[in-house]
C-alpha cells in the first residue's frame, strides 16, 4: 500500500558535490535539429589551480625524461575555432624549457609553399632527439579549413586522405611518438566565446575573418571533421577527443591524458648548494647615471596618501 504524502521533504545525507553542476539544451548538435542536454561541471578556481600546478610539476618531470631517453615527441592540437587549443597549449608550455618544448603555430602558407609537397613545410618543425613539438594546428588544415572554404582541389583533398595515414606511419616508425588530440565544443558554448571576443579588446584579435565564416558553416566543418577522423583515425595514432565547452576541466583532462601517454620517471635534479661567489675587488660597477635606466613607474604605489 503506498504510504500518503506528508509533503516534507526528507533530509539528504549526501554531502555536497565539490563543483557546480549546469545542465542545459543545446541545440544543432549532432543530428541537425536534435536536442541534447549538455551537462557543464564547473571545476572551482582553487582546485583548478592546485592541480594544474601539480600536472606541470609532473610536466618538468616529463620533459627531464624525454631529454635524458633521447625521445622525440609530436602533439597536434586541433578542433572548433575557440575551442581552447591556445590555452591548454599555454598550460602545458608555462613552467617547461623552450629548447626542449616548442609551439609551431605556422601562418598561410606562401605562394611558393603551395606547390610544394603538402607536408613539406611541415617537416623542418619535427623534433630532434630529446624534444617535444606541440602544433597548434597542423597539416590537418587540408582535412578542415582548405576543405571546407575551397583552398584546396577536389583532387588535392583526396590525395591528403590517402597519404596522410602513411605519412604518419612513417613519423612513428621513425621512432617519432605522435599523439593527436582533438578539443570538441558545442556550437553555443563556441557562440558565447565568440561574443566574448568581440566585447574583449584584449581578445577580439583572435577572431580572424576565416572564423567568422566557420561560425556560418557549422554543419560542413562538422561533416569534415567526421570524414577526417574516419580517414586518419588509426591504430599508430589515434585521436583522442577533449570535451571543452568547460575550459578549466579540458585542460587538467588534456595534461593529465597526455602524462599518462608516457612511462616516464622522476629524474628531476637533486638540490644542491650555490658555491660562493668570488670576491672581486679591483672591481668597481660603473654608476648609474651612465646607463639608460627603464624608469620606475610604479614607485609610488602602494603608498599611503
Amino acid at each position: 500500500m503506498a504510504k500518503k504524502a506528508t509533503g516534507k521533504k526528507k533530509a539528504s545525507n549526501a554531502k555536497p558535490t565539490a563543483a557546480k553542476a549546469e545542465t542545459e539544451t543545446v541545440h544543432g548538435v549532432g543530428q541537425v535539429g536534435a536536442d541534447i542536454r549538455v551537462e557543464r561541471r564547473k571545476i572551482p578556481n582553487k582546485i583548478y589551480e592546485k592541480e594544474l600546478v601539480r600536472l606541470q610539476v609532473e610536466l618538468v618531470k616529463l620533459q627531464e625524461w624525454v631529454k635524458a631517453k633521447g625521445l622525440k615527441v609530436v602533439v597536434i592540437f586541433e578542433g572548433r575555432d575557440a575551442a581552447g587549443k591556445g590555452g591548454t597549449i599555454k598550460r602545458i608550455t608555462q613552467r617547461l624549457n623552450p629548447r626542449v618544448c616548442r609551439v609551431v603555430a605556422l601562418g598561410t602558407p606562401t605562394e611558393r609553399e603551395k606547390t610544394q609537397w603538402y607536408f613539406q613545410r611541415y617537416v623542418p618543425h619535427l623534433p630532434a632527439a630529446g624534444e617535444i613539438v606541440l602544433f597548434d594546428r597542423s597539416w590537418y588544415n587540408r582535412a578542415g579549413v582548405e576543405r571546407v572554404m575551397g583552398f584546396c582541389t577536389h583532387d588535392e583533398y583526396e590525395e591528403f586522405m590517402r597519404s596522410c595515414p602513411e605519412f604518419e606511419r612513417m613519423l612513428v616508425r621513425s621512432g617519432i611518438k605522435l599523439i593527436k588530440y582533438w578539443f570538441s565544443v558545442s556550437d553555443e558554448e563556441q557562440e558565447r566565446r565568440f561574443q566574448s571576443r568581440i566585447t574583449d579588446p584584449t581578445k577580439r584579435w583572435k577572431l580572424s575573418p576565416m572564423d567568422l565564416e566557420s561560425r556560418r558553416r557549422w554543419v560542413d566543418y562538422s561533416k569534415a571533421k567526421d570524414a577526417m577522423f574516419a580517414h586518419t583515425d588509426i591504430k599508430q595514432a589515434p585521436w583522442f577527443v577533449v570535451e571543452a565547452d568547460v575550459k578549466k576541466r579540458a585542460r587538467l583532462n588534456c595534461i593529465k591524458h597526455f602524462l599518462s601517454q608516457f612511462p616516464y620517471e622522476d629524474l628531476t635534479p637533486e638540490p644542491f648548494e650555490l658555491p660562493p661567489r668570488t670576491e672581486g675587488a679591483s672591481y668597481v660597477r660603473p654608476p648609474k647615471e651612465d646607463q639608460n635606466e627603464v624608469p620606475d613607474y610604479f614607485a609610488d604605489v602602494g603608498k599611503k596618501k
